[in-house]
């Protein structure tokens, strides 16, 4: 460790330094000769490598190879160019020390006052699929060496990792007589340590997916900046919303088209509604239209129908009073049918994979109706990992992409479940993964009728979900609760028989759970006894 200088001055926010000399080494170059030349128009004399700096030449912009200060060339593929002392020692040469301005003047190394890097593509890359050795060769070495020297060094070098940082160095410069300030430089700074972070996190992920390490020692996770929010589940909490670069649809991948930003609150219910929704398919590939009405996130209804329109119906009949204020997900195209059904109800958030401008004029008269369109649907078979903090630790996990299709399952009773109810009992099954434990679902005839959801007792969540049906009752007017004859789905087993009774009771005639239960034998007697078809799943969709 460094012994620390006593002769270093405390660092001053407000102390200007000049921009005289650039170092410009890009991977994006898209706004390259527009800030070069900018940069040029201010005095400041360029240094560039490789690819960058042909650019800035061919431009007619005055720019001095890297080469020429460490009078080495670039070697092994560009692997090697500003990994140099007379890079890093001006980068990292404090002026306000005599013996540093005494090494740089003895060994002819200039002050480098702006470092302007972003990174070897090393995300794209595996993003896109690369081979092994393509992403191996997009990680960055003398990039990461560069930014983090100048950024140790802001008192007097400002460090820009992207377009947007070169814009505010510029405005600091004209504001001040072609200075920065040290406020900026020490935001540039930390801005750098969080990319160079980020950065690592990526590659230090992908090679434990590489070598399969469940459990690497080290585990890191980095997003970028997506929104700032107003507050986070109350106003009290401060919260931001960051997007972690990966391409599965959803939230932060959406465009939101209209209405009020989204709360956190927003992104979490809407997170839910469209993981939820895309169990059932793409209407694009063949699958049939499924809405699901989310409130805190959990569903008040989810049905499946032959369109979009019918659909929602069902499902806002389910529990039409949770549902007001909730968040709707479509797994297909928006209509404007559909749209003017869903703007009897005050809702929150529209989320689909697309829609029609007919439905998005409709949505333009609401105009805090949020509509987000995600161009497509999360693969829910994909594997990834969530996370979640505890005191002094993190929790990480695969995500539940855990999936049972009808020859998975297997009849424990005497009486087989018809055609009609298996159907039924594999939806209710879909809706449970993401109904918060205990949980139990009630389904007729592809629409949930009843949805009992976080209850420490699982017979209390059979209990509420019939008790939510009989309010559905009364508020539509029906002659008999849409329970009788309904399947139902237990995220888990049943650990007594009392549960599972409690559903025979409420009108199911067919019951979905994982089994596993030393009481397993009990629980199958009573259903034969009440001549209910029990189905075991082997798998169990705990959501804590």
């Amino acid at each position: 460790m460094p012994t620390p200088n006593p002769n270093l001055p405390p660092f001053d926010p407000s102390r200007l330094a000049p921009v005289k000399r650039a170092l410009i080494s890009v991977s994006d170059k898209s706004r390259l000769l527009e800030q070069a030349q900018a940069l040029h128009a201010r005095g400041v004399k360029l240094v560039s490598t490789g690819g960058t700096r042909a650019q800035i030449e061919k431009a007619g912009i005055p720019v001095k190879d890297v080469s020429e200060l460490t009078k080495f060339p670039e070697m092994m593929d560009g692997r090697v160019k500003t990994l140099h002392p007379m890079v890093h020692g001006g980068l990292l040469g404090d002026r306000d020390l005599s013996a540093h301005k005494d090494a740089m003047h003895m060994h002819g190394i200039l002050s480098i006052d702006l470092l302007v890097v972003n990174l070897y593509p090393f995300e794209k890359a595996v993003a896109s699929g690369g081979r092994y050795e393509m992403c191996v060769e997009n990680i960055d070495i003398g990039g990461p060496a560069m930014i983090r020297a100048a950024a140790k060094n802001h008192a007097h070098v400002a460090v820009c990792v992207d377009a947007e940082d070169v814009d505010a160095v510029l405005a600091d410069m004209d504001a001040h007589d072609g200075h920065t300030t040290g406020t900026l430089r020490q935001k540039l700074a930390a801005k750098c340590y969080a990319r160079s972070s980020a950065y690592d996190s990526a590659i230090a992920n992908w090679f434990a997916d590489q070598i399969n390490e469940e459990a690497p020692v080290f585990r890191t996770q980095a997003g970028t900046l997506k929104q700032a929010l107003r507050y986070g589940e109350n106003p009290h909490q401060k919260a931001a919303f960051y997007a972690d670069g990966s391409d599965r649809y959803g939230v932060a991948t959406a465009s939101q088209i209209q209405g009020k930003a989204l709360s956190y609150n927003n992104i979490n219910d809407t997170d839910a509604a469209y993981e939820l929704v895309a169990e059932f398919g793409d209407t694009n590939n063949g699958a049939k239209p499924a809405v699901a009405i989310i409130k805190h996130a959990n569903p008040c209804g989810v049905a499946v129908a032959d369109d979009f329109i019918s659909a929602y119906k069902n499902a806002l009949a389910c529990d039409p009073v949770s549902a007001f204020g909730g968040i709707v997900a479509l797994n297909g195209n928006l209509d404007a049918e559909t749209a003017k059904e869903i703007v009897k109800v005050f809702t929150e958030v529209v989320i689909a994979p697309s829609a029609d401008t007919d439905a998005m004029a409709v949505f333009a008269k609401k105009k805090n109706l949020r509509l987000l369109i995600a161009g497509g649907l999360p693969d829910i078979r994909a594997a990834s990992l969530t996370q979640r903090n505890v005191a002094g630790g993190i929790l990480v996990q695969d995500r539940d992409n855990g999936f049972v299709e009808a020859t998975d399952l297997k009849i424990v009773t005497k009486r087989k479940p018809s055609e009609t109810e298996i159907a039924d009992m594999l939806m209710a099954w879909k809706v449970a993964k993401h109904v918060k434990s205990n949980a139990i679902i009630y389904v007729k005839d592809q629409t949930t009728v009843g949805i009992g959801a976080g209850q420490m007792s699982r017979i209390d969540s059979a209990r509420i979900a019939a008790r939510k049906a009989e309010d559905a009752k009364e508020a539509a007017g029906w002659p008999e609760l849409r329970t009788q004859g309904c399947a139902c789905a237990s995220d888990a087993f049943f650990p007594f028989a009392d549960g599972m009774l409690a559903a025979a009771k409420a009108g199911a005639s067919a019951i979905i759970q994982p089994g596993g239960s030393i009481r397993d034998d009990a629980v199958i007697q009573a259903a034969d006894a009440h001549n209910i078809a029990m189905i075991f799943t082997g798998m169990r969709h705990f959501r804590h």
